[in-house]
């Protein structure tokens, strides 16, 4: 098996989690199966940088000695971003497309933005800079809604742990899922998100209505999402008309009721199909589909996987499979 080296670049101001968990991740993979990668930091100039938390990280060498084709090439976000180097970037720009795999973690993606190697890509980053990369760069496919997203040899991810989530998935794709499960109970994480999960579950992804009968809607939808959750019903509950019921929801929280109650179902449904064991019948009456066919539906709309797809590549091997 040949040896993968992964190249993480490291820049003052860099968030040190999109450093070191990715790191701890594949230096984990290393120990399950050695050989398999060879870990290497650097920065531009081989100096010590300042993390934006104020840790200091030593590379292990200068951007100029290091692996001139790395299988992976990692690039981290963080306050560092906000303003690029320019002379990192041209460095990205040029040694970018030798590496085998060109990740980015966070706000490193504006950074490969900015090198020109995301143009024609589809990408995500961390929410908060999803309209700022897609304004300043509309060459680039910005996905504001996954954890990660991957195109071909590209990959790139949301904010801070979802560099963990990147980092899993790739070593399950270079050495299995077995090796990739083993990495993720070491660090006490579930090898289970898959790229297209939301940053923000549907509760965090729209807002707080500000009216506290609305509210109450929004808990009642989230605790009861096998009940009568219509439009009509739902305005009974705030003691409004439908229509003003309607207009009411979608004005205080950004989404309409049909499209909140839709994603708190499938969250619902993707929490028991990967927590529990019951059937695929039961999962889908709990969670307010009705029939299993009306959940598939839903499942291929939203993840392009049906629920039983679902459940054999996200469910933790420590539950029991369904009688």
């Amino acid at each position: 098996m040949a040896q993968r080296t992964v190249l993480v670049v490291l820049l003052d101001g860099v968030q040190s989690l999109d450093v070191t968990g990715p790191v701890e991740v594949f230096t984990g993979a290393e120990t399950q199966t050695p050989g398999s990668y060879r870990i290497r930091t650097a920065s531009l100039d081989g100096a010590a940088v300042r993390t934006s938390s104020g840790l200091t990280v030593v590379p292990d060498a200068a951007l100029t000695e290091a692996a001139p084709e790395p299988h992976t090439l990692l690039v981290p976000g963080g306050q560092g971003t906000r303003r690029p180097d320019p002379e990192l970037v041209e460095w990205l720009r040029a040694h970018g497309p030798r590496a085998g795999r060109l990740v980015s973690v966070c706000t490193g993606a504006i950074l490969l933005a900015e090198a020109g190697l995301l143009d024609g890509h589809r990408a995500t980053t961390h929410w908060a800079y999803c309209d700022k990369l897609a304004r300043d760069h509309p060459a680039v496919e910005v996905d504001p809604d996954p954890i990660y997203v991957r195109d071909g040899q590209l990959s790139t991810s949301a904010g801070v742990t979802s560099g963990i989530d990147l980092a899993l998935a790739l070593v399950e794709e270079d050495l299995g899922r077995d090796v990739a499960l083993t990495v993720a109970r070491h660090l006490v994480v579930f090898l289970r998100r898959p790229g297209n999960q939301a940053q923000f579950s549907a509760q965090l992804a729209a807002q707080t209505a500000r009216r506290e009968p609305l509210r109450e809607v929004q808990q009642w939808i989230t605790e009861h999402p096998e009940g009568d959750l219509g439009v009509e019903a739902l305005a009974a509950r705030a003691a409004l008309s439908p229509r003003h019921f309607a207009r009411a929801f979608q004005a205080e929280t950004g989404t309409t009721p049909g499209r909140y109650v839709d994603r708190v179902r499938l969250e619902h449904a993707r929490r028991l199909l990967e927590d529990t064991g019951d059937g695929v019948a039961e999962v889908s009456r709990a969670s307010g589909y009705g029939t299993p066919e009306a959940m598939r539906r839903a499942f291929l709309k939203a993840l392009g996987a049906t629920p039983a797809e679902y459940r054999r590549r996200f469910r933790p091997a420590a539950v029991g499979r369904p009688g």
